[in-house]
């Protein structure tokens, strides 16, 4: 007798519960392929359905094209710096340095002092983006807007001063994806995470650079025009200083000059009392000196 047929060929009990355990597995198998198959579909659905609502969906901020509404993204981010306001904001200005400690910008171009052209890193591929500056205010705040073809964003940067050697930086960006992977990559917040990346990138480079001044553009923007140059700036904080210098060197003068006269009428003083004293002595001598 085998394990499983009898020696007559008669079916075996075991035999048929093995058959039968071989078949409900079959099934089952191809049950569970098939409700993973519609989980899948169904998720890849909600996710496309999901990223198609932002471009036509209502309730967003911003328009689109055709007439939909696009869904902005929201980041804000503070960092402080252990470093003076002006070292802060001169180098922020240094947009060419970016791509030399940030991990998300690969290279940026400025066309001029409102208009620059940047590549970023978004995932395992390149974007651009053209950046227009809105206002600038020197050791204050930078705001701008860019455009692209997978997307825009409007933002702003804000710098305090918390102290002479503490400077704190707000930044705080509107994402409006274009496509449906700048969409889909959205609804993770991505953008969010390598915004916060690089502004951590920013403190550290700023906080371990050398004492040396950095030369940064100190021109203003009011609605994407220059209104001051960063020469015209120069030269009025140049001149700023050699006033207030000047007003010091007076004002040491006149302190001299009290000072002077101070010590003028305390020696006046010193010589009347050595007169006195004098004239005491000599009446003293007098009265001693014995008559003839």
């Amino acid at each position: 007798m085998t394990p499983t047929r009898q020696e007559d060929g008669a079916p075996s009990p075991l035999a048929d519960l093995k058959d039968a355990l071989g078949g409900y597995l079959a099934a089952k198998g191809h049950s569970l392929v098939g409700g993973a198959g519609q989980r899948i579909g169904g998720l890849t659905e909600r996710l496309t359905e999901s990223a198609d609502d932002r471009g036509s969906g209502g309730g967003g901020a911003g328009g689109g094209a055709g007439g939909g509404s696009v869904k902005a993204t929201h980041i804000m981010e503070t960092v402080d710096i252990g470093v003076p306001l002006r070292t802060v904001y001169d180098q922020w200005t240094r947009l060419q340095d970016f791509s030399g400690f940030t991990k998300g910008v690969r290279s940026v171009g400025t066309d001029d002092e409102v208009t620059s052209d940047w590549n970023v890193k978004v995932g395992p591929s390149s974007r651009g983006w053209k950046a227009t500056v809105r206002e600038q205010v020197p050791d204050e705040r930078i705001v701008w807007t860019s455009e692209g073809a997978k997307g825009s964003t409007s933002g702003a940067v804000t710098f305090h001063e918390l102290a002479p050697r503490l400077t704190r930086v707000v930044l705080v960006v509107e994402y409006y994806p274009a496509g449906f992977f700048e969409k889909t990559g959205n609804l993770w917040r991505a953008q969010g995470r390598r915004l916060r990346l690089d502004l951590k990138h920013f403190a550290r480079h700023v906080t371990l650079m050398d004492d040396e001044e950095v030369e940064g553009w100190r021109g203003e923007i009011r609605d994407g025009e220059v209104v001051r140059s960063h020469e015209e700036a120069m030269e009025e904080e140049n001149a700023e200083d050699a006033e207030d210098t000047e007003d010091e060197y007076e004002d040491a003068d006149e302190e001299g000059g009290d000072q002077d006269t101070e010590y003028q009428g305390e020696e006046g003083e010193y010589d009347d009392e050595d007169a006195e004293d004098a004239e005491d002595e000599y009446e003293d001598d007098e009265r001693a000196r014995p008559y003839r």
